[in-house]
């Protein structure tokens, strides 16, 4: 919940994302509305955003971040088809694992007497993602606040790892001016049609 819907986007595939707004068609202009309110952009943003940060959202639950989830797999698979095998839901938990796999426990900022305690020591984080909060309360080891610690450390080395990709403004100053007088126009194009559904979707003024 704490980790990116999508990550290792290609810069294309963020100004793809982009340049669509929020998709044509998919949210209701009411539901667009409450997404700039909360701060969201685009669709490269709540790619690139938390299940957690997504559904403080008022009525954007568990069940609408799934549909965003895969309303912004199936844009990136119009212009890659294999991106349904590499960010679908199994193949990113797959790829955070390994690499907790390959990570020895020890590199996490945690209390060495509880990891040895819980039988991790010498462990990959992996081991220690794979057990449940209710297994780790259940040793009577660790406290509920001790297993926010834990996932908070996992979370955070997982973040770190991920690889960065430049925003496509800054991809546009580096293109051609012709590109960019392109690329500004279809912005304020897009900026236009948001202000106009939130026009649409704001409460009728007395």
């Amino acid at each position: 919940m704490r980790l990116p819907l999508f990550e290792g986007l290609s810069a294309d595939n963020i100004q793809h994302l982009s340049a669509l707004g929020f998709g044509r068609g998919f949210l209701t202009a009411s539901l667009r509305a409450r997404l700039r309110k909360a701060g969201f952009r685009d669709l490269s943003h709540l790619a690139q955003s938390s299940p957690d940060e997504i559904t403080r959202v008022r009525k954007f639950g568990p069940v609408r971040v799934e549909l965003i989830r895969t309303f912004i797999l199936d844009e990136i698979a119009h212009w890659l088809p294999s991106a349904c095998q590499t960010h679908a839901v199994a193949a990113t938990r797959e790829r955070r694992l390994e690499l907790l796999r390959e990570t020895q426990i020890e590199r996490l900022a945690l209390d060495a007497d509880n990891i040895a305690a819980l039988g991790f020591a010498g462990g990959s984080c992996a081991d220690m993602a794979d057990r449940s909060r209710l297994n780790l309360l259940g040793t009577g080891i660790v406290t509920p606040s001790d297993v926010d610690r834990i996932v908070t450390a996992l979370v955070r080395f997982l973040g770190a790892s991920r690889a960065t990709v430049p925003c496509p403004v800054d991809g546009a100053r580096e293109a051609p001016s012709a590109e960019i007088e392109t690329i500004e126009g279809r912005r304020a194009a897009l900026l236009a049609d948001q202000d106009r559904e939130w026009e649409e979707a704001a409460p009728a003024r007395d």
